[in-house]
């Protein structure tokens, strides 16, 4: 069975759909927005249900990253809203497949998830660059070998790389193993430091432009370790 990822704070509404697609898809569900995106990395779901007015990550937000970032950027996105349709054609534009209104016509949801998933013709999008706040670890060492961690937050991604803030000078960083931070950590690959933006009125630390060198899940660490 194909696997669905269903994103909704709304843990009734979250019920009603996977009564009504269980007997279909495997369904994987979470009410956090921010940890759509390692579930999306780690488990390759077929398709990604979401809503639009979430806490903190907005649905927006999470649609634009999951079609604009290379290692989900060909999974289909259905927007579940109980908003009307004035949003709809903006979320196509940040790479929805589909918009459905709460309650949801689920015999056209099917019929539009068994299109997408059956469809072999899959559009490549370019490399956009996201304005997001992410939150990442970053890992490494110095060059001269003492070992740095540091949490920093993304001002902008795309599938080539990440610009963030950090409060600790990253001068001397030549590389870095990233990670997503949600519920738990998750290992996204491994970035170079390749630009050093100097401080301006409007930003009081230095912002560091990092270029990603390798995406994997964990899944697949751990069955290559």
């Amino acid at each position: 069975m194909l696997r669905i990822l269903i994103v909704d704070d709304d843990d009734a509404y979250r019920s009603v759909i996977k009564e009504h697609l269980s007997n279909q898809y495997e369904i994987i569900d979470t009410p956090f927005p921010e940890d759509a995106l390692v579930i999306a990395v780690e488990q390759g779901p077929a398709a990604v249900l979401m809503d639009l007015s979430m806490p903190g990550l907005s649905g927006f937000e999470l649609c634009q990253t999951l079609s604009s970032l290379s290692f989900t950027q060909r999974i289909p996105i259905f927007i579940i809203t109980g908003q009307d349709e004035r949003n709809k054609i903006f979320c196509q534009n940040l790479g929805a497949a589909g918009y459905f209104t709460k309650p949801v016509d689920f015999a056209r949801l099917k019929a539009e998830l068994a299109s997408a998933l059956g469809s072999t013709k899959i559009q490549r999008r370019r490399d956009l660059r996201v304005q997001i706040r992410l939150p990442l670890m970053l890992r490494g060492k110095k060059k001269d070998g003492t070992d740095f961690e540091s949490r920093v937050t993304t001002e902008n991604m795309s599938s080539s790389g990440f610009l963030c803030a950090c409060p600790s000078p990253l001068d001397e960083i030549t590389s870095v193993e990233v990670c997503l931070c949600g519920e738990r950590a998750h290992r996204l690959g491994d970035a170079r430091l390749v630009r050093i933006a100097v401080p301006d009125a409007l930003h009081l630390d230095r912002r560091y432009g990092f270029q990603f060198t390798g995406f994997w899940s964990s899944s697949l660490v751990s069955a290559s370790a």
